[in-house]
């Protein structure tokens, strides 16, 4: 008892010192991580990876793992499976690991993945248009699963977040953001609310030791706020930190940043029912006024890179091999001179039978860079005459779902799979294609992406798809973003993956 005293004492020190203690007392290793990448305006809060955007935080937060998972060179590699074959076009058979067990103790075989995947199937928004699934049979360790059509990326969709498997006999406890779930990752949830996860390690875990004892993740909406629990201790690790606030860790020695470039991207997608926008020149003219090199380099100090398409240049799908507008404020007033946009008044904006060109901007703050990209384009903008109206809500969903908006801004990562075909399924011709684009050619191709085996032909049809929207002025891409994680120096084994998942492993240990 007066050893804890003691220990007590001290660590108490510490922290009025401004420091941070990993051991508790008794010799538990704890870490506490805070990030804007978890909440209930991003669709992720909660652990049922069956539920929206939610699978991202059980795999992110150590609780979930998929039956595949992706390298740093975004390839498909086994995680629970050991191995696939495509038996023909419409059938793959997996082996499954074995020794796994989920967190509630119940082995992890072949019938346990095959409710999962069932359960997942039947009520998840993408997963049924990306999987195809008709039927899974289930024999020991042997999951063999039949398509109703040919899938030829269903191995890479089934490393996707909402692929965690889990245990559908424990099933999910709690609804929404406070839905926890069995896993058979290295940590267990013992709490779950929309702004926090109390974590505890996983003593059975089949994959090796792991180092810490217990975790708290802590959701921050505010970046300055985030910035400052990193500074004082409160945090010892964090996601999402502000762009501008990097400055502050880059090159102290008490703190480490991992980063690496992702396919996330800041893209903007027009209200194709807004009857502004329905105009192609104004929906041009707003590309055109749009400073991609500017708000990379000075809003996001060059953590971002300016966006042609919806993928890097380190795809051979990506930014270099489409084409679109530059930035060009006279040709942008030009095309809007032609549409009978002009400024009559002298008041700065351009106005056409008295009605002056607004258009309203819908985003949300939890992506930090989303305000600030708001801001900039509204600025940028108003030099070609259009005033920028900015919606900034976490209730941006709702906004979206009923085509309040004219210009809609989020972010995604666009090939979260390692394979183009996600962006346009879920977002082009997906349940996430807010401005109601129609393109009756774009959907012909999307399906047949869908069906293509052959990675070379897979690739060329991506950059044709990219380049239809680009013509079409449907949706602009600004930056894709190099993730960054910023630790205390005695923080290891976190790092940046060019997919955006994986950030609490089994290998996270503090010294």
């Amino acid at each position: 008892m007066k050893k804890k005293l003691i220990a007590a004492i001290l660590t108490g020190a510490m922290l009025a010192a401004g420091l941070t203690t990993s051991v508790w007392a008794d010799g538990e290793k704890t870490f506490v991580y805070g990030t804007t990448g978890y909440s209930e305006e991003m669709g992720d809060a909660g652990l049922n990876p069956h539920d929206n955007y939610s699978g991202w935080s059980a795999l992110r937060y150590g609780v979930g793992e998929t039956l595949f998972k992706y390298n740093d060179n975004m390839e498909v590699e086994p995680w629970l499976a050991t191995d696939y074959e495509f038996v023909d076009d419409t059938t793959v058979k997996i082996t499954l690991r074995d020794g796994v067990k989920f967190s509630s103790g119940r082995d992890m075989d072949a019938e346990a993945v095959k409710e999962c995947l069932e359960d997942l199937i039947a009520v998840h928004d993408r997963a049924p248009y990306d999987l195809k699934i008709d039927h899974i049979d289930a024999d020991g360790l042997t999951l063999t699963i039949y398509t109703t059509e040919p899938c030829p990326a269903i191995i890479n969709y089934l490393g996707d977040p909402y692929g965690a498997i889990i245990d559908m006999d424990y099933g999910i406890q709690g609804e929404g953001g406070s839905a926890n779930v069995a896993g058979t990752g290295p940590y267990i949830a013992e709490s779950v609310t929309p702004t926090q996860i109390d974590l505890v390690k996983n003593e059975n875990y089949w994959g090796g030791e792991v180092n810490v004892d217990k975790i708290t993740v802590k959701s921050f909406a505010d970046g300055s706020a985030l910035t400052a629990a990193l500074q004082t201790g409160d945090i010892q690790g964090t996601y999402g930190l502000q762009y501008d606030n990097y400055s502050l860790f880059d090159g102290n020695p008490d703190y480490t940043i991992n980063s690496c470039a992702t396919s996330r991207c800041f893209f903007g997608q027009f209200n194709m029912d807004s009857e502004i926008m329905q105009d192609q020149n104004v929906r041009k003219a707003v590309e055109m006024g749009i400073d991609k090199e500017g708000f990379c380099s000075v809003i996001m100090e060059d953590r971002g890179v300016p966006a042609k398409g919806a993928f890097p240049s380190s795809f051979s799908y990506g930014n270099d091999a489409v084409e679109t507008v530059s930035y060009d404020p006279d040709g942008a007033k030009k095309l809007l001179e032609e549409s009978g946009w002009t400024d009559t008044d002298g008041d700065g904006y351009a106005d056409k039978d008295g009605q002056k060109l607004t258009i309203n901007w819908l985003t949300y703050p939890t992506r930090l860079e989303q305000p600030k990209l708001a801001e900039y384009a509204q600025a940028t903008l108003k030099d070609i005459g259009i005033d920028v109206q900015v919606n900034n809500t976490s209730d941006h969903r709702t906004f979206a779902e009923n085509g309040d908006f004219d210009v809609y801004v989020s972010s995604t990562t666009t090939a979260p799979t390692g394979d183009p075909e996600y962006f346009f399924t879920s977002t082009v011709v997906g349940a996430k294609n807010y401005g109601n684009y129609q393109n009756e050619e774009v959907t012909k191709l999307t399906d047949q992406l869908h069906q293509t085996f052959d990675k070379d032909e897979r690739g060329k049809l991506a950059v044709e798809l990219q380049q239809k929207i680009l013509d079409d002025d449907a949706f602009f891409f600004v930056s894709h973003l190099n993730m960054g994680i910023v630790t205390k120096s005695n923080v290891t084994g976190m790092a940046a993956h060019p997919c955006d998942y994986y950030e609490i492993t089994a290998e996270l240990d503090v010294e």
